[in-house]
């Protein structure tokens, strides 16, 4: 029987340390806040935001919400990022993804300063994880590499696939592993022979977005398998029903996997906010006199 790896519990308890470091960096004069960029009224982002900002309040991060509608014009949105750049009393920035179709979303991220960037995406941020320099890491491998800590011990020599190469989840949870010695594949659409390559692995890290994608059998004995999917399907009695990439139900033999919901989706969150506090003690020692 496979061990259940409780993300709920670890974001919680590394929310509650958050919260203490927030509270010291208040004695020391800095309150870490948020600004949470919101355009159009797509329902999963509002959804989204909302959670975050629920999260916000639990660690003592001061949220600042701006809603923009959906038909501004791009450079409206640039316009609010650069005030929320020179802003010193904000530390981390995040524009809710996706945004509408008629935006640059790589323009839109690109534009937000580096060292405000608590979602990781700036290419200055993914410049220095790919040399290991340093830089805020985006939050849902972040959060992966904290679930597979607490079930590794030593990473080195491992074998690990990612199943998907994107730039918010594949690729940077690649390097981070790379940084730890293990040895990585990183598969995508076409890779051949997917199943086989998995069946090597010791570790499998499933990032598709394709729901039951990771069967069973792609699973050696004793491995472990996070499932980074969350795919909202309609059930046979049309119900919906949240589902990830891999079909848990056939991985009892597994070491430990990720349940979804409740796996990588709440430590992402969890993240987020000490993505937050990591900008604001960054920002505040650059501030300090010397």
């Amino acid at each position: 029987m496979s061990v259940l790896i409780d993300g709920r519990a670890m974001a919680r308890e590394l929310v509650e340390r958050t919260a203490i470091a927030v509270a010291e960096l208040e004695a020391d004069g800095i309150s870490p806040s948020l600004a949470v960029v919101l355009v159009g009224n797509d329902a999963a982002s509002e959804v989204y935001v909302q959670r975050k900002i629920v999260q916000c309040a639990k660690a003592g991060i001061r949220s600042i919400e701006h809603r923009l509608a959906g038909d501004c014009d791009e450079a409206t949105l640039m316009s609010l990022i650069e005030d929320l750049n020179r802003d010193a009393g904000v530390h981390g920035i995040l524009v809710q993804l996706p945004l509408p179709a008629a935006f640059d979303a790589s323009a839109i991220l690109d534009r937000i300063a580096p060292e405000k960037d608590v979602d990781g995406f700036h290419p200055v941020n993914v410049g220095r994880l790919s040399t290991g320099t340093g830089g805020l890491v985006p939050c849902t491998p972040l959060g992966i590499m904290m679930l597979l800590d607490s079930v590794i011990e030593d990473y080195r020599g491992l074998n690990v696939v990612v199943i998907g190469k994107s730039n918010i989840v594949g690729k940077p949870v690649a390097m981070l592993l790379l940084e730890r010695e293990a040895t990585v594949t990183v598969t995508h659409i076409e890779t051949r022979n997917l199943p086989d390559i998995a069946r090597a692995a010791d570790v499998v890290i499933a990032a598709a977005g394709a729901p039951h994608l990771v069967r069973g059998y792609w699973i050696k004995p004793g491995a472990i398998v996070i499932d980074v999917g969350i795919t909202r399907m309609r059930d046979h009695d049309g119900s919906t029903k949240i589902v990830g990439d891999c079909a848990t139900h056939e991985l009892e033999h597994a070491k430990a996997v990720t349940p979804v919901p409740g796996g990588v989706g709440p430590m992402t969150i969890a993240c987020l906010l000490s993505n937050t506090v990591a900008a604001a003690r960054n920002l505040g020692a650059r501030s300090s006199p010397p």
